[in-house]
């Protein structure tokens, strides 16, 4: 039991020292002008508090002289002099200290953003399979959490650095002082020290450890609260009556985190009062000892005071210090989930092989996947080959598994056994960003940004305005544009441009096709791309499309198997793997296959309708 404490404080050790040195190495390398701000705090802070203990003595041992009949012009004079230093002291300690909050406010609110963006950056290049790990998600949310609300970024854990180094300065004076005047005072301060930092350590475990079962509830509560207010959710909110359902899931939520709050307080309450009483009796032992030194003459009055000021120094000093280092502890904890983060382990292996040549064969060899934290397979053992320029239809009923062998060849997820090939080259052995220029893909939930329409289409690509013009114009899309306030320029969606435009759901699949056609890969990948379009517009669409994509790989998965008639082969997905391939007219003569009722039953309504 020993042996694990000790390995945790060990471990909570290394936690700090390497998130700390994160902190300081970062404000050094993008804003130097911080530590600058500290070391003149620094000597601010430790001049006035060593002023304010050491001047009132020299103040008052001149009162105490001309008020005893000395000579008063000179005691005045020597008083005056001691009152005005203070001031002016104190004067200045407040107006460098003024600057310096104001400067580590502006170079505080830089760094939130930075770390925001890191962590946005990181997020994006993080490996798809952790955007749906509930772990993965959990550790974005302490991330979030942990380098801003709980640590407060690199001011709120240098804060508490400076204040340590503030108080070993002001400490070396004061046990100086009181060496000379009160030496019993020393002992009495660590000894309450000692209690008073077993109880706070006592308060910061209890903390850190509802943080931890905070983060999840505050992510879903979050999620529900985002939804309210976010115009996406309006029409269902609305149509199906449910922002009562939605407010009470808020509601049950926030009670879920007060139960933890409240918790986390009745937990730390004893710990808090037994600090009130130790840090009374301190006060009160010290002051009688003081007192008594001083009616045995043994000090001056000035004495007093300055034995006064400096026994309360001494303690919080030593107070600040042991505080602040568990502070540091604390907020390095809540701080090293972002790194925990930036150092996530990867999900799948990484190639370093280029893509190489313009004709590209896929091939799946006894591909088998399951998804993670699952046990079934949801593709089992299959074999396909497409050769370069090959037109592929993909089809089968919901769940199937058509989408998630896109999402093995896209390599968003690695296969469980097995391997995909292409050009005969395990997909592993290619480094992502060249594996990836191989594949325009239009998915079935596909995203628009609220960025311009024309950013939506180019996105990380360079920009060719023929180019947008010329794939607006195949996917149908073009002249409704021109029609818009800003053309081309016009912003998606109203949330940061009153002037924006909320595009229909067969314009938003325009525009999604737009985007894979101006990407120019060599192998187009479309997965339900026509769902909200209607026959006609989806019959122009294919027709274009087939003739635009001429030479190179095509796979189309729809549910509308007249699209099945412009490719070369139709793959069947059913029972987890492929139970039927070939042509669409040898595949319709299979009276009793998968593909000829279902083909069957499609066209029965067009049929019937004629």
């Amino acid at each position: 039991m020993l042996k694990k404490k000790k390995d945790a404080e060990g471990q909570s050790g290394k936690v700090m020292w390497k998130t700390l040195g994160f902190m300081l190495k970062t404000a050094w390398q993008h804003r130097p002008s911080l530590i600058f701000v500290y070391l003149v705090r620094l000597v601010a802070d430790v001049a006035s508090k060593l002023s304010s203990i050491i001047l009132p003595k020299f103040l008052l041992d001149e009162i105490v002289l001309f008020a005893g009949g000395a000579e008063l012009s000179q005691h005045i004079r020597n008083a005056a002099f001691y009152a005005g230093l203070i001031v002016v002291i104190n004067l200045a300690a407040s107006v460098l200290n003024s600057i310096s909050a104001n400067c580590k406010a502006t170079i505080s609110e830089w760094f939130n953003e930075y770390f925001e963006r890191m962590l946005s950056d990181h997020a994006m290049q993080m490996d798809f399979e952790h955007t749906e790990d509930p772990k993965a998600l959990d550790q974005i949310g302490k991330a979030k959490e942990g380098i801003s609300w709980y640590s407060g970024g690199v001011i709120g854990i240098l804060d508490p650095a400076y204040n340590v180094a503030m108080n070993l300065t002001v400490l070396a004076g004061v046990v100086a002082i009181i060496i000379v005047t009160c030496p019993l005072l020393l002992p009495l301060q660590f000894v309450s020290l000692i209690f008073i930092t077993v109880l706070n350590a006592r308060v910061n475990k209890i903390e850190a450890e509802s943080y931890k079962e905070l983060a999840k509830i505050n992510r879903v509560f979050s999620y529900v609260l985002w939804n309210l207010a976010d115009f996406q959710y309006g029409k269902e909110i609305r149509m199906y009556e449910s922002a009562d359902m939605m407010s009470h899931k808020a509601e049950l939520l926030g009670m879920d985190l007060t139960s933890v709050w409240r918790s986390n307080q009745y937990k730390q309450r004893k710990s808090s009062w037994k600090m009130d009483i130790i840090n009374a009796l301190r006060d009160g032992i010290s002051y009688f000892y003081i007192g008594y030194l001083a009616i045995k003459r043994t000090i001056t009055i000035g004495d007093f005071s300055m034995c006064i000021s400096a026994a309360s120094s001494l303690y919080w000093s030593l107070n600040g210090i042991v505080i602040s280092v568990q502070e540091i502890m604390k907020k390095c904890n809540y701080a090293s989930e972002y790194l925990k983060f930036l150092d996530y382990p990867a999900a799948m292996p990484k190639g370093s092989k280029a893509v190489t040549g313009e004709q590209h064969i896929v091939e799946f060899c006894h591909v088998s996947f399951r998804y993670p934290r699952t046990e079934k397979d949801v593709l089992h053992d299959i074999n396909l080959k497409i050769s370069s320029g090959e037109h592929l239809s993909v089809v089968g009923l919901n769940g199937a598994g058509k989408t998630t062998f896109i999402k093995l060849l896209c390599r968003l997820y690695d296969v469980t056994e097995g391997e995909i090939l292409i050009d005969g080259v395990n997909i592993k052995e290619y480094s992502d960003e060249e594996y990836r220029k191989l594949f325009a893909v239009v998915f079935q939930d596909f995203q628009l940004f609220a960025f311009s329409l024309k950013e939506n289409i180019v996105l990380g690509g360079e920009e060719d305005a023929e180019r947008v013009k010329e794939v607006l114009t195949l996917s149908g899309l073009y002249d409704e544009a021109m029609k818009l306030k800003n053309g081309m320029d016009t912003m998606l969606y109203k949330g940061f441009d009153e002037d924006g435009t909320d595009l229909s759901g067969g314009q938003r699949q325009k525009m999604a096709i737009s985007r894979a056609l101006y990407k120019d890969a060599p192998i187009v990948i479309l997965d339900e791309p026509t769902a909200a379009l209607d026959p006609v517009a989806e019959y122009e669409i294919y027709r274009q499309f087939h003739s635009l994509v001429g030479g190179k790989t095509a796979i189309y998965i729809s549910h509308r198997l007249s699209s099945c008639k412009f490719c070369d082969r139709i793959a069947v997905f059913a029972d987890d793997t492929i139970k039927e391939y070939g042509t669409h007219e040898a595949l319709v003569r299979k009276t009793d296959g998968i593909y000829a009722k279902m083909f069957a039953a499609q066209a029965q309504y067009y049929v019937e309708n004629a």
